[in-house]
């Protein structure tokens, strides 16, 4: 199970600089002098824990809906714990590969590859290690089809957004978004052991939610992107182009989050949180779009407004998700 949501961290060149500076003297002096405490926490930090918690919310919710009641509690937490454990490990293993542009870029200067306080092969190890736990986790406490699918994901990340993608296309968030999307697949699975439509038009859902997601904020750290050579799509082309993408992948996001009512999956209270949660994304992407068509720079352009606002619309909705089959 991996993730696409990302966070955001401010910070500055001479900040980056510093944190490489101390990378290459915490791997020069080794393990123990690097505090016990200080460690564990980097370790945690290798896993991304705040953007986990944005990929639990879209996995527990299908689970209620799967089961369209209360879910078994014991699967939930199970299903949890692995999706967990695959996410950090798909996390910790791109930021392996990315070490080279983290130590450059502002807003990743403080992880603890570029800190030094766990070194490249820690990272490794970990990162494979907790691949094959989870991997085995899910098979033998949920089921094999879970397992594959949080698998899938993981090396989908991993191998083809952060190692082919990533530094070659700007449509690498737009593509690799597609492992951020498997956890609704994960979480229908956990429960029925089959698939179906719902999770799927789920997974559409966050697959053209991902890139208006991650492009507000590729468009506030454009010259970190610029500067370590990867080329969002931000960085290869302008405000008001990007704006426009955002738009048309707004609208194609909310038109397809209305298809779980007619196709019968959910009733009239996901149906009304689609409709206002989707109402309030476009006018904000539309927002977007006029600021930049009349080319507002800076904090003018208010991008992370709708950056900020993609959270809360994801959690509102499958909130929603999770608690429509009570109300029908």
């Amino acid at each position: 199970m991996c993730v696409t949501a990302v966070e955001s961290r401010p910070g500055g060149t001479s900040q980056a600089l510093k944190a490489l500076g101390e990378g290459v003297l915490g791997a020069s002096q080794g393990p123990s002098h690097r505090p016990f405490g200080a460690r564990v926490k980097a370790f945690v930090a290798l896993t991304k824990p705040r953007i986990i918690e944005l990929l639990l919310i879209t996995t527990v919710p299908v689970m209620f809906l799967a089961q369209q009641g209360v879910p078994d509690l014991k699967l939930v937490l199970l299903t949890c714990i692995g999706g967990y454990l695959s996410a950090g490990g798909a996390n910790a293993l791109n930021m392996y590969i990315d070490r080279d542009i983290d130590a450059l870029m502002d807003r990743t200067s403080q992880r603890p590859l570029v800190t030094g306080m766990v070194s490249p092969r820690e990272c490794l190890a970990f990162g494979i290690t907790l691949a094959v736990v989870s991997t085995l986790l899910f098979g033998f406490t949920v089921n094999w089809l879970s397992a594959w699918l949080s698998l899938g994901a993981l090396l989908f990340y991993v191998v083809v957004y952060t190692m082919i993608l990533k530094r070659r296309t700007s449509q690498n968030i737009v593509w690799g978004g597609i492992a951020g999307c498997m956890p609704v697949l994960i979480g229908w699975s956990s429960v029925t052991d089959s698939m179906s439509w719902a999770p799927v038009i789920l997974f559409l859902v966050m697959f053209f939610w991902t890139p208006p997601h991650y492009w507000p904020l590729s468009m506030k750290v454009r010259e970190d992107y610029a500067r370590v050579g990867v080329p969002m799509l931000p960085v290869i082309a302008s405000n008001k182009v990007v704006a426009r993408q955002i738009v048309i992948y707004s609208w194609v996001m909310v038109v397809v989050s209305l298809l779980l009512t007619p196709l019968g999956y959910t009733g009239w209270f996901y149906t009304a949180v689609a409709l206002a949660a989707g109402g309030w994304w476009l006018w904000e992407a539309h927002a977007l779009q006029n600021r930049a068509k009349a080319e507002a720079t800076g904090a003018k352009l208010k991008e992370m407004r709708l950056f900020h606002w993609s959270i809360t619309y994801v959690s509102l909705l499958f909130v929603a998700v999770a608690v429509d089959p009570f109300l029908r």
